[in-house]
């Protein structure tokens, strides 16, 4: 984990578009070029002899602190090897990985031409589900032994609404996520429909990003509390209305409908039923009908304050 922290510490020094429909758009003809580099693998293979040929090729990854004794203790443990072992039986050949990273991009430079690929590593975090994927302007990490799958015995102390989302489906969804988050204005009104809003914005860039993965998996919700989410929106809102949250500023309300969770919190028996962060849902649709009753651009809409978005969506919840 010392080791991580270090590597996140460096990293933060790293540092005309069509409006998306439903219909897919042609990318056949948007030039990219994706390299992944496995520094788990040269990393996790190194030797006392090889590690400086692997330090020279990612110097990013060795900070002065990082000496080779900590390196080779590291290379050399038993569990950070049967972690590699695990990572390898599920990643040996990168090629679906990147296969979605070439649709991906491909999809972000539709929308904004002048999007840089990034230079591609693949790392072991010893599972820090906190910091899956780290971007960085000019630097994508990704961390495989986090998508395993969500049955993996190394999750079996992990919470459910946790390791769900640790499947090979739902790592393109981290990594559009990473990149969005750096695109998206940042959201200065505390308010719970200003961060509702603010998270759906990301969940509809995502739509334009990953066309063809499903509502559900950007969502993160479970088949079950996705119908859940569609059945009770109108109450929701009400809900909503009701208790006058929308404009209330207390941080309670955003951990009880935005962060991550196992349900979201409307103290009712029918709390157990719901999908955590239920208000990015509801953010998600309130962008939705703002961009169907606006001419709006994608790349507009990731610098249009939530007040604005709110006030043009003409939102009605779905009955």
């Amino acid at each position: 984990m010392r080791f991580l922290l270090v590597i996140l510490g460096v990293f933060c020094c790293f540092s005309g578009c069509k409006n998306p429909t439903n219909k897919s758009i042609d990318v056949s003809n948007v030039k990219v070029n994706v390299i992944v580099n496995e520094f788990h693998k040269d990393f996790y293979n190194a030797t006392k002899e090889s590690l400086p040929k692997v330090k020279e090729k990612y110097p990013f990854l060795f900070p002065q602190m990082i000496t080779d004794s900590i390196a080779l203790s590291k290379i050399s443990s038993k569990d950070e090897q049967e972690l590699y072992s695990e990572v390898q039986k599920k990643y040996k050949d990168l090629g679906h990985l990147r296969k979605q990273l070439t649709s991906l991009f491909k999809h972000i430079r539709f929308y904004n031409p002048k999007f840089k690929i990034p230079q591609i590593v693949t790392i072991q975090s010893n599972i820090d589900y906190e910091n899956r994927v780290i971007y960085a302007d000019s630097l994508l990490l990704i961390s495989l032994d986090v998508y395993l799958g969500k049955e993996h015995p190394f999750y079996n102390n992990y919470p459910k609404y946790i390791k769900k989302n640790n499947t090979e489906n739902h790592l393109i969804v981290d990594v559009a996520g990473a990149i969005i988050e750096t695109q998206i204005s940042p959201n200065n009104n505390r308010s719970l429909i200003s961060n509702m809003i603010h998270e759906g914005k990301k969940t509809y860039v995502l739509d334009a990003y990953l066309p063809n993965v499903s509502k559900r998996e950007k969502l993160g919700y479970d088949k079950e509390k996705m119908e859940w989410a569609f059945a009770n929106e109108e109450q929701i809102w009400m809900y909503f209305i009701e208790n006058n949250f929308l404009f209330n500023t207390k941080k309670e309300l955003i951990k009880r409908f935005i962060d991550i969770a196992p349900f979201s919190k409307f103290y009712t028996s029918a709390d157990k039923d719901s999908p955590g962060s239920i208000g990015v849902f509801i953010g998600y649709q309130i962008v939705k009908d703002y961009m169907l009753n606006n001419d709006v651009s994608l790349q507009e809409l990731l610098s249009k304050n939530s007040e604005i978005i709110f006030k043009n969506s003409n939102y009605k919840p779905r009955k």
